[in-house]
This record gives C-alpha cells, structure tokens and sequence, in this order.
C-alpha cells in the first residue's frame, strides 16, 4: 500500500468514526421524540429541516447540479437513509424499546458490506465476510441478553430499516467518491423537499403546547447531527476508507451508547460488556485487514 493509499485509509476510517459517534444517539433521541411526535410527522420534520438547512448549504457554495445518472443514485439514497430508515425506525419504537433494536443495529454493517458488493463492485475475502458476520452475531447476541421488549411488527419494522439503510450507506458512498460527502446527503435531501416539507406542514397538528423540552431536543438532533451532520463524515468515511472495511465500525455503534449512558445518566457498565467491546473491536480490526 503507497503513503497516498495509507493516508486515505487512515482519514477513511478516522471520519467514519466520527460518523458512527454521532449516529449512535440516533435511536435514544428517536425514541424520546416519538413520545411526543407521530412516527409519520418525526420523519417528514427532521427530513425537512436538514433539507432546508441542506439547501442554504447548496446555494451558499453554489454547487453544480447532479447529472441525470447521479439523480438516480440520489433517489435511492434519499429513500434509503431520509425516508426509509428513519420511518421504519420511528415506526418500530413504538412497539420496542431502543434497548432491543441494537440487535437489529448489529446487522447494519453486514448488510452495508453486502450491498457495498452489490452497488459498489467491492469483493472482500472470504476471511472478511467471516469477521464480519462473527461481529453481527455478537452484538445481537449482547443485545438480546440485555431483555428488550419484543414485537413481531417492530422486529419486522427494524428488519427493513436496515435493509433500505445498507443500501442508502453504499449508494451514498459511491456516489461520494463523484459528488463530494456532504454534497450527497444534501442534494438527498433536497430531492425530498418538495414532499417532506408540504407533508410536515399537512401533519402538523393544532398545538405543541404539550411537547417536553427534552423532545424538541431529540428533534433537534435527529434532525441536524443524524439526518446531515453524521452523514458528512460518514459517506467521506465510506468512500475514503472502503464501504465493506470501514462499514464494520457500525458494530460499535451500541456500546457508544451504552458508554454514554453510564457517562450522563451514572448507569453501570458491566465486565460482560467491557468484553464483548474488546471482541468486537477484534473483528472490527480483522474485517478491515481482509477487506480488500
């Protein structure tokens, strides 16, 4: 590997690290937010706001428009991580606690590797796809030992969220290495303007006399830091670092929740949890050695 190729992996990854941090206060806030916002009206209003602020950014750098084949990558990125994911999501966790959608979390990074293959041209070794999968099966298995309230309907719901949200990550990252990180999840969100923000002012209900302090904040940030922010490292991370290899980070996603959770709310991390990191953090590194 050249100096050039090194250097690229390293700020690859250092930038989907960034990414997955921001991310992994994704599903807590969603699930704060939906206590007080329809699943419907959280997912048109956080996608109108980062569209919006989107927007600004566009004309403030006077970006040129995608071509008609990058405008169909767009819309696939746009249905996968502003509409599908954060729906299916906001759907599901009102049948199940944030605590037991980690498990479907841990599936996101094989599903972001398979659809890196499949969008992407990628081809990891075997050896990758066994780390990999080892990574998933681990972080399911911590979080099903943590007795997350089931559902058929949110298991479901969460199943096709990480479908659509793979897809979104490979897309976006392919298109990245053309359009630039950030200019790809803002020409996404863009492209759902026109229907996001009509839908969120039709949805809007009467008063919101009623809605916590802490909501409006996990609408806040599921709407500037998990609908845009997180996605400016992320697909720079992807596209720099490789979607397949640098995707894997995603299995570390949970335990910076639950690290953060001990840090604000004093909450105890266990021995089994401290092992399960530094397992993960095994496969995490041996993925991203077999990974081209």
């Amino acid at each position: 590997m050249s100096r050039y190729e090194s250097s690229s992996a390293i700020s690859g990854w250092f930038n989907g690290f960034m990414g997955v941090l921001i991310f992994s206060g994704s599903l807590p806030a969603t699930r704060m937010a939906v206590q007080y916002f329809n699943p419907f009206l959280l997912t048109y209003t956080r996608a109108a706001i980062a569209g919006l602020v989107a927007l600004g950014m566009l004309r403030m750098f006077r970006e040129k428009r995608p071509t008609v084949r990058q405008l169909g990558s767009l819309i696939i990125v746009s249905f996968g991580v502003v509409v599908g994911f954060p729906l299916f999501t906001a759907m599901a966790l009102q049948h199940v606690t944030a605590s037991h959608s980690i498990v479907f979390l841990g599936l996101l990074p094989l599903s972001t590797a398979i659809f890196g293959v499949l969008r992407g041209g990628e081809q990891p070794r075997p050896a990758f796809w066994f780390f990999s999968l080892l990574g998933s099966l681990l972080v399911c298995g911590f979080a099903l030992a943590q007795n997350g309230t089931a559902s058929l309907a949110g298991d479901l719901l969460m199943l096709a969220a990480i479908i659509v949200c793979g897809l979104g990550y490979a897309e976006g990252a392919k298109l990245t290495k053309q359009l630039g990180g950030w200019q790809v999840i803002s020409w996404a969100l863009v492209i759902s303007l026109p229907f996001m923000l009509p839908a969120t002012l039709l949805m809007m209900p009467s008063s919101l006399a009623g809605v916590s302090i802490t909501a409006w904040l996990a609408l806040g940030y599921v709407s500037l830091f998990s609908m845009l922010i997180g996605f400016i490292f992320w697909y720079k991370g992807l596209a720099l670092g490789g979607t397949a290899a640098v995707g894997q980070l995603q299995l570390i996603q949970p335990f910076f929740a639950l690290a953060l959770s001990a840090l604000m709310l004093h909450e105890e991390i266990s021995p089994a949890m401290i092992a399960i990191t530094l397992c993960v953090i095994a496969c995490v590194l041996a993925s991203r050695r077999f990974a081209r």
